[in-house]
């Protein structure tokens, strides 16, 4: 336990020697997509020669539709290319052999493939992508939303069900902004960043990697490489899914959508305090969105965003029950 102590003690004083040679937010966008990058080339190379797998697509008008791609190259959006333009435009997510898969991500293997709309019968799967990606999309705009002399911390991002009205992005951010109080103002200016982002239409790319490599591309942050060890821990695969959009490289606990103009109203609308945290004081930014497919009129937004200004309460994870001690056993005696 004190050894546990003692490397907590030391882990905080190299984080604060750390930060005070912190390089640019331009120099670790560069580097952490230098390794994405690298990653990226060295699965690709892992298929030198173009091998044939078969696609067969399932959904309303395509069962039976056999299409023959290029294994480790394809992705379902390029399944969707070679059906219509309604499917390139409209699917955010897909499943493969039953498996949630994001648009962008190569098909590795012989499988069947259905691609996934809002306005699917059953959009719950994504749903809760569009809800993640967004809460994404918010982390990117929070990065860049303050002088350089600050530094932003992106913690991990909760994942939080549509029904609680709002998706979230936990941050803390630097010392000298805890006495920050965010105005109409600072919400506004939030919105229009991620509303830029979302004109420019952007891919998120995934990439599943080794944890070696994610400690690399986090290399500038203690805070993330915790967070990828803990995901890793949970995977069955040992392994984690990083996302780049544009210059931006996160973590994510699952897929995303396909890109972000896949975004139509979108709303930063309220920054709440959760109090002191290990990397300083967290605060909650949340906000609202509804997918291009799915337009609100003005009086349904309005209400809708009354909503979202609500702080959002996670339930705590439960803790494991210690077990009982076994009740102790009386011997038998003969009488």
């Amino acid at each position: 336990m004190a050894s546990r102590t003692v490397c907590g003690v030391f882990q905080r004083r190299f984080a604060s020697a750390a930060a005070a040679v912190r390089p640019s937010l331009a120099e670790i966008r560069g580097q952490r997509n230098a390794v994405f990058s690298r990653e990226q080339a060295r699965q690709r190379a892992l298929f030198p020669r173009i091998e044939k797998v078969e696609v067969s697509v399932q959904g309303p008008g395509l069962d039976g539709t056999l299409l023959v791609m290029n294994r480790g190259m394809s992705t379902p959006l390029s399944c969707a290319r070679h059906l219509t333009e309604y499917h390139v435009t409209n699917s955010a997510l897909a499943l493969v052999d039953g498996e949630p898969w994001p648009l962008n991500q190569p098909l590795t293997r012989p499988c069947s493939l259905s691609l996934l709309t809002f306005t699917d019968s059953d959009p719950t799967l994504v749903n809760q992508a569009y809800w993640r990606s967004c809460a994404a999309l918010l982390g990117q705009v929070l990065e860049t939303a303050f002088k350089d002399d600050f530094a932003v911390e992106l913690l991990s991002t909760p994942d939080v069900p549509v029904a609680s009205g709002a998706f979230c992005c936990d941050v803390a951010l630097d010392p000298q902004l805890d006495s920050w109080t965010p105005s109409e103002e600072s919400l506004r200016s939030l919105t229009r960043g991620a509303l830029q982002l979302i004109h420019q239409d952007l891919a998120w790319e995934p990439l599943e990697v080794s944890v070696p490599v994610a400690l690399e591309v986090f290399s500038h942050s203690r805070c993330k490489q915790e967070e990828v060890e803990d995901k890793a821990s949970q995977s069955a695969k040992g392994t984690v899914t990083l996302y780049r959009c544009g210059d931006h490289v996160l973590l994510s606990g699952g897929p995303l959508v396909a890109r972000t103009g896949l975004c139509s109203q979108y709303e930063v609308t309220a920054v709440h305090s959760l109090g002191p945290g290990p990397w300083g004081l967290q605060r909650r930014v949340q906000g609202l969105s509804l997918p291009l497919q799915l337009q609100a009129h003005h009086t349904v937004w309005r209400r809708l965003r009354e909503r979202a200004q609500k702080r959002v309460d996670l339930p705590e994870p439960e803790k494991p029950t210690p077990a009982s001690p076994p009740e102790s056993v009386q011997p038998v005696t003969n009488q």
